[in-house]
């Protein structure tokens, strides 16, 4: 008995699923390692972050530190509301595969698939923007955390609080914020696979490409751009990275 056509998700689809994920968790992985040992836009904002602690410790009013934590809380809520809306298209999408199939197909560079694998990768898609929201919204939750300690620093002419409390405040706020960075970077890394995603519903090789090319854009990006170099500038911070600093040592 043979498989209807349209019962059928070929090999390639899945090598190409296979080689999706590859891209994005290796570059994960070598990005993080990386940033251990060289200068990264992740390893240079954790300097300038460590650096916003210690400055804060010295002000009386850090309204303005309040508000700078804000937005950046703003932008993250963007992105996480965006991924509600997205993920209800997708919905809707899949409820409608048919239709979206036969709209492909009056599209001449568009290659045919099956409706099962049309519904895998409308299915991938909503499984990267179900992963993006609960990124994003756990960088809401950690900026939460880094306003509460904001709240909770101690003011300059408190003599109850040693220097090793003060240092030790610094370092780790400026963790919690880092952390929440992270969080974020990792939601937008997700963004940008998701672009690479729409490229499978034309081409599989495309598909393949775009998912490299993406890797390339964030890598240079990450360790090449005109706005590292700039951040490194800043204070000598790329000279001083891991060195001066012990506690970056196991950033």
């Amino acid at each position: 008995m043979q498989n209807n056509p349209e019962d059928v998700i070929s090999l390639m689809n899945w090598a190409a699923l296979a080689w999706f994920l590859f891209c994005w968790i290796a570059y994960g992985r070598f990005a993080r390692y990386m940033a251990k040992h060289t200068a990264s836009l992740s390893s240079v904002m954790h300097v300038h972050r460590i650096n916003w602690m210690r400055r804060l410790l010295m002000r009386e009013i850090r309204v303005g530190d309040a508000a700078l934590l804000a937005n950046v809380e703003r932008n993250v809520n963007f992105f996480a509301s965006s991924c509600v809306l997205v993920l209800a298209g997708l919905l809707t999408a899949l409820s409608a595969i048919n239709e979206i199939q036969n709209m492909l197909l009056n599209i001449s560079f568009v290659t045919p698939d099956s409706i099962l694998a049309m519904e895998l990768k409308v299915g991938v898609m909503i499984s990267v923007f179900i992963y993006a929201f609960f990124t994003f919204t756990w960088s809401m939750r950690q900026f939460g955390f880094a306003s509460v300690l904001i709240g909770a620093a101690p003011f300059p002419d408190d003599k109850t609080v040693t220097a090793a409390e003060r240092r030790s405040f610094a370092i780790y706020a400026a963790k919690v914020i880092d952390q929440a960075g992270h969080s974020y970077n990792n939601g937008l890394r997700a963004f940008y696979f998701s672009l690479a995603l729409l490229l499978w519903f034309v081409n599989i090789w495309l598909f393949l490409a775009g998912a490299a090319a993406v890797v390339g854009i964030l890598y240079q990006r990450e360790f090449l751009s005109s706005s590292l170099k700039a951040l490194k500038m800043v204070e000598n911070v790329g000279e001083k990275l891991t060195r001066d600093d012990k506690e970056l040592s196991n950033y």
